[in-house]
């Protein structure tokens, strides 16, 4: 028989007819058994004295001459005396091994999500603080790199990351938990050393000073613009947590993960438990109109969720509420950029904005504190357990309505120039 065809072999395959092999010479044949879906090329040399048989491919994928091609190739290795198959079945082994190897090899991500489960997960009184650390900062900057590749320079680009979008604060956090995260790694004899330890706060956010900042009226009136202005990008649910953190001056993990058994909306209470608030002290919260208003709008968006601001889109930790980094990401994409010529501000300032502004309506210092569940000092902290819920419940209210013409636009209210907050 002579050499084959391409007219031929798709006359058999039109055909149907099905083979063990026809030859082509030089060791080179096809076969088409009915197992097969398609005519493939095979190989056939001696080695060693004896017969061997390599797969070349498909006829599909690999053409007659360049079938040609490749058995000549092989046929010139058998000669050299390399046996042809067998490397191709080492190749095949050491592919398969290192696809193992990757998929058992503790890269950043597995090593920080162990370090959560082990040390973090049910012993933090807040571990979604760390877990947005890890998913928000460490792992879109590492988390896919093998433990123990990541070297200094990929922890400082990590940091300079966090500096450069203006957050020194997150970035000494971020450098303190990838600093515990890979001594845990040496602990678990995952790594051998910790490409972390050579930094320092210097080298992230650098010393940490007391903040400052609070937003005046006119702030607060273009702040809430903004937000309007922007609505079809910032969703209603984030312009109402923006409400009522700088309504009720309360931490943002402690709204995010609010579920609804903590309030009693008829009685326009908010029952905040120990375990949620950074101080460990339980805190009442009088809810004004505004706030119950607000929350009913956000149980009806949450649609049966048992929290108030439930997850929007399936997440990888299964964290039943929004991420705690969700808003922050929200104010920097769609509403800084509207107020370009305000001094950067943080969501935590609301806290202090809140307090400024009560001291200018002419709240009085303790019941300000209170209302940021802060512990009074000195001896009063010691011997007066009252918790001023009415005194409160009235501050809250003059802000509340303060608020409420800033948000109307303002025009109706004159800036006055606040007291610096204790």
């Amino acid at each position: 028989m002579g050499k084959l065809t391409d007219i031929e072999i798709r006359g058999w395959i039109k055909a149907g007819e099905r083979f063990e092999g026809r030859a082509d010479g030089d060791g080179l044949y096809l076969r088409f058994r009915e197992s097969d879906s398609g005519p493939t090329w095979r190989f056939r040399y001696r080695f060693d004295g004896k017969q061997r048989v390599m797969n070349l491919g498909s006829y599909a994928v690999l053409s007659l001459a360049n079938a040609r091609k490749t058995a000549k190739e092989m046929a010139a290795r058998v000669a050299l005396g390399y046996d042809v198959a067998g490397e191709k079945q080492e190749r095949k082994r050491e592919a398969i091994a290192k696809i193992e190897d990757e998929k058992n090899a503790w890269t950043v991500a597995k090593l920080a999500d162990e370090y959560f489960e082990r040390t973090i997960l049910g012993r933090w009184k807040h571990p979604n603080i760390v877990r947005s650390r890890i998913e928000n900062d460490i792992k879109p900057a590492i988390g896919k790199m093998k433990a123990e590749d990541v070297r200094p320079r990929d922890i400082d680009a990590m940091i300079q990351t966090v500096v450069k979008r203006g957050a020194p604060t997150v970035a000494n956090d971020v450098l303190r938990w990838i600093k515990r995260i890979f001594d845990f790694g040496i602990k678990r004899q995952v790594v051998e050393i910790n490409p972390a330890s050579a930094f320092n706060p210097a080298d992230a956010g650098g010393k940490e000073e007391a903040r400052e900042r609070w937003l005046t009226r006119e702030e607060i009136i273009r702040l809430f613009q903004a937000m309007r202005d922007k609505a079809g990008s910032f969703t209603i649910e984030n312009l109402y947590a923006v409400r009522l953190l700088l309504l009720l001056a309360v931490r943002k993990e402690e709204l995010i993960a609010a579920p609804w058994k903590e309030f009693d909306l008829d009685g326009a209470v908010w029952y905040l438990p120990e375990h949620r608030t950074k101080t460990g002290a339980a805190i009442d919260i009088p809810l004004p109109a505004v706030a119950v208003e607000t929350l009913r709008e956000l149980q009806r968006l949450a649609g049966g969720s048992a929290y108030v601001f439930p997850a929007r889109k399936m997440q990888s930790r299964m964290i039943p509420h929004i991420d705690l980094n969700t808003l922050n990401a929200a104010i920097s994409k769609h509403i800084k950029p509207q107020l370009k010529d305000v001094p950067n501000f943080t969501i935590h300032d609301f806290r202090r904005t809140a307090r400024t502004h009560l001291a200018a309506l002419g709240v009085d210092p303790h019941i300000a504190e209170r209302c940021l569940n802060h512990k009074l000092k000195g001896v009063e902290g010691i011997y007066n357990r009252h918790d001023y819920f009415e005194e409160r419940k009235a501050a809250l209210q003059k802000w509340a309505d303060l608020l409420g013409q800033c948000e109307r636009g303002g025009a109706d209210i004159i800036e006055l120039r606040p007291a610096k907050a204790g």
